[in-house]
């Protein structure tokens, strides 16, 4: 009997350490678990932004702020033994909701940040662009448009302050939301490299246009067509007052001119615009487009119609069609019928 009861002791002895063991075991895991594997993203947010120059602190409190996780303090301890220090990669993670903290981290480690997709098209003006832009990627509208207006920068590519926008052909790019003005700037150069390949620029210089030339004779075609079918039609017109000096005189560079995009009828006021961009004042083409013209607008200029056309006009049933004509005489019998049709749904500007 005397021999059992140490046995017995040493026994409950061992039970308890086991159960302390158990216990503690079972509390730092349980800990482990919560700080690092535990859903913890509670998304309310679809993306988390990370600006340039962020610190840990400054992306701590932005996720306090839009309630990003459910537990901030094991984000926080899981963070620093992970080494999630100094300045974050900025960008535009994707958020899941229940993602852990060791997932999280990793990815903003790794700054493996979601890319945007950016798609531009039928943009009048450059300053539109950049407010696009700025919506869209971390810069604001006035760091694009400082590097559109920069002589200085937009020579190195060829191009002035008038023309750059020529530059911009429409599409859907992928970038990253961080992208700097310069950064984008250079993609967009490159996009222009490649659209403009040996095919196409030899159909501008057997127009005796350049790229840039051709863009801005687009920007008119684009302007003046509601349907693509009548842009080769509309671009033969207009070449053919290129070829004989004549003034292009499309109402499209006047509204321009004016800055009145309003305006569903030109009067003889707004034609005489002092500006290089009213074709009713000043021979040639303008000094840069009247907008961001479609690929189909550039390409129905480069596969011109061959015709003999030097005038159009709005047809009289507002179909968006145009009545063409060769000569002055039909023209002011197409002319009048469209101003007819006015004067009857009483439009005067």
């Amino acid at each position: 009997m005397s021999t059992n009861k140490p046995l017995k002791k040493s026994y409950k002895i061992a039970l308890v350490v086991l159960a302390v063991v158990a216990l503690v075991g079972g509390y730092f895991g349980l800990k482990f678990y919560k700080t690092y594997f535990a859903p913890n993203v509670t998304g309310k947010e679809k993306y988390l932004y990370i600006k340039t120059g962020y610190v840990f602190e400054d992306l701590v409190t932005d996720m306090r702020y839009k309630d990003i996780l459910n537990d901030i303090g094991t984000f926080w301890e899981a963070a620093e033994n992970m080494n999630l220090q100094g300045p974050l990669k900025p960008g535009r993670y994707r958020l899941k909701e229940g993602m852990n903290n060791r997932a999280f981290i990793n990815m903003l480690k790794a700054g493996n940040q979601e890319p945007v997709k950016l798609k531009f098209q039928n943009i009048r003006k450059i300053d539109g662009l950049a407010a696009l832009l700025a919506k869209n990627l971390e810069p604001d509208s006035t760091a694009f448009i400082k590097l559109f207006d920069s002589a200085a920068y937009v020579e190195q590519y060829g191009f002035n302050t008038d023309n750059v926008y020529t530059m911009f052909i429409p599409n859907t790019y992928e970038m990253y939301w961080n992208t700097s003005p310069k950064e984008f700037f250079k993609k967009m150069n490159a996009e222009y490299v490649k659209f403009w390949n040996a095919d196409r620029k030899q159909k501008a210089a057997a127009l005796g246009l350049d790229p840039i030339k051709a863009t801005i004779l687009a920007s008119i075609v684009d302007a003046e067509a509601l349907y693509d079918k009548e842009m080769p039609t509309i671009a033969g017109l207009y070449w053919n007052r290129l070829q004989k000096g004549m003034l292009l005189q499309a109402d499209p560079t006047v509204i321009f001119a004016n800055g009145d995009f309003t305006v569903k009828r030109v009067t003889g006021a707004m034609l005489g615009a002092d500006s290089r961009y009213n074709t009713y004042k000043y021979v040639g083409l303008p000094p840069g487009p009247i907008n961001m013209p479609s690929i189909n607008a550039i390409d129905a200029v480069l596969n011109k119609q061959d015709n003999n056309y030097l005038y159009m006009c709005a047809k009289e049933d507002f179909s968006g069609y145009h009545n063409f004509a060769a000569t002055v005489q039909e023209h002011n019998i197409n002319a009048k019928k469209y101003r007819e049709a006015l004067n009857q749904r009483n439009i005067f500007r």
